[in-house]
Parts: structure tokens; C-alpha cells; sequence
């Protein structure tokens, strides 16, 4: 098969793009509860028995299925994990997404559940050992310790340096990963549920202070 400039046109005209390569799609709810005049945040502490990073605490979601739009993801993880189903979920935006170093894109959205149905919520025992609040104020007052580690390229004994004309000693490209920790109340929220936690506080603050320069300029 010969390819011609007809065939380019067709395929990739109209085409979504994909991701080259092996890739992951994941999503996450980030759920506000109101109680008694204050602003909390739900999280769920993972199963102790589970494979895949067990005990940990993190937002209720999962991976994005085929053909899956990844708010929907969100959705449903929420009602297969803590049983609150999307009816009770009152959307308010996506929030930002996260590219992992390790082959992965995890999308984040935020809801409004109600405290009665989160005391309502029925775990999956599977997977989730509790589920548990936390006001936005102590994330406002609490400023997490933060660990930049870096990511580097593992390359295989048998890789063909000769072959393709560089030595052993190449400059592979290193990332960089932060890894944030909050420690409150005992509760110990660290890595990518931290790092989605923080991004939400910042953006609201850098948000709030450009509407308010805005406002004030306007005058």
C-alpha cells in the first residue's frame, strides 16, 4: 500500500486525537459537603485489603472506560464506591487535569453532595474502609510540606546505543513530580489527592484576587 496525500487528508482531517502509545485515562469527583455554615470536603480511605494502594485516601473515582466521557466516570465511580448516585451530585465544573509522568491522564470535577446523603452514603466495603470530611479552612490555614522529587529514564541493558549513534552517558530528559503531604487531625493526605486538594485552593485564590483587581479597577 503506496499512501498518498488523499488518504493523510481523509484519515486525519476530521479525526479526534488520541494519545500515542499505551495511555490510562482516569477520573475523579471532588465532593463539597455544607454543614452547620462551614465548607468541607469529602474523601474515602481505600480498602487495607485492596492490591492497588491500599489504606490510602483519595477521591472517589476510577478509570475511564471505552467510549466513556470521564464526568460520567466520575459519576459512576462515585455510586459504585460510596453509593451516593449522580442525582445527588450537583455538578459544578470540571477542575484542572492532571498529566501523570507514568502514562497517565486523570481528569478532576467538582460536586455538591448534601450532608444527609453523605450520611446516608453506603461503601463499598471492597474498597472503601470510611469516607470522611474536612473543612477548606484548615487547607486555607494549612500551608502541606512539599517533597520535588525527580523522575528519571531507565534504560535497559540490551538498548541499541551503537546503533543508533549515542553512548551510555546520554542526557536522557528528567522530570520532576511534587509530592505534597497534609497532616490534619490525624489525617495524612498526600500525593495526587493533595495535589488535587491544593491546585483547587490556589485557584480559587488566584481567581478571587484577579476578579477583586478586576472589580476595583473597574471602580
Amino acid at each position: 500500500m503506496q499512501l498518498t496525500l488523499t488518504d493523510i487528508k481523509k484519515t486525519f482531517e476530521r479525526r479526534k486525537p488520541a494519545a500515542i502509545g499505551d495511555h490510562r485515562y482516569f477520573s475523579v469527583l471532588v465532593p463539597f459537603v455544607e454543614k452547620d455554615g462551614q465548607l468541607y470536603i469529602l474523601y474515602e480511605v481505600r480498602a487495607k485489603n485492596m492490591a492497588s494502594q491500599p489504606g490510602e485516601i483519595c477521591f472517589p473515582g476510577g478509570h475511564v472506560e471505552d467510549g466513556e466521557d470521564p464526568k460520567d466516570c466520575a459519576l459512576r465511580e462515585t455510586f459504585e464506591e460510596i453509593g451516593i448516585p449522580k442525582d445527588k451530585v450537583t455538578l459544578i465544573g470540571p477542575g484542572n487535569i492532571l498529566y501523570g509522568y507514568a502514562n497517565y491522564t486523570l481528569y478532576t470535577y467538582l460536586g455538591v453532595v448534601q450532608y444527609a446523603d453523605y450520611l446516608c452514603a453506603k461503601l463499598q466495603k471492597d474498597e472503601v474502609d470510611e469516607i470522611f470530611l474536612v473543612r477548606v479552612s484548615d487547607f486555607e490555614r494549612i500551608q502541606p510540606k512539599v517533597f520535588s522529587e525527580k523522575v528519571y529514564t531507565a534504560i535497559d541493558e540490551d538498548f541499541p546505543y551503537e546503533q543508533i549513534g549515542i553512548d551510555r552517558d546520554y542526557s536522557w530528559r528528567v522530570g520532576r513530580w511534587d509530592i505534597p503531604i497534609y497532616d490534619i487531625d490525624g489525617r495524612v493526605i498526600w500525593g495526587l489527592t493533595a495535589r488535587i486538594t491544593g491546585d483547587i485552593i490556589e485557584t480559587v485564590r488566584t481567581e478571587y484576587v484577579f476578579t477583586s483587581y478586576e472589580k476595583r479597577d473597574r471602580g
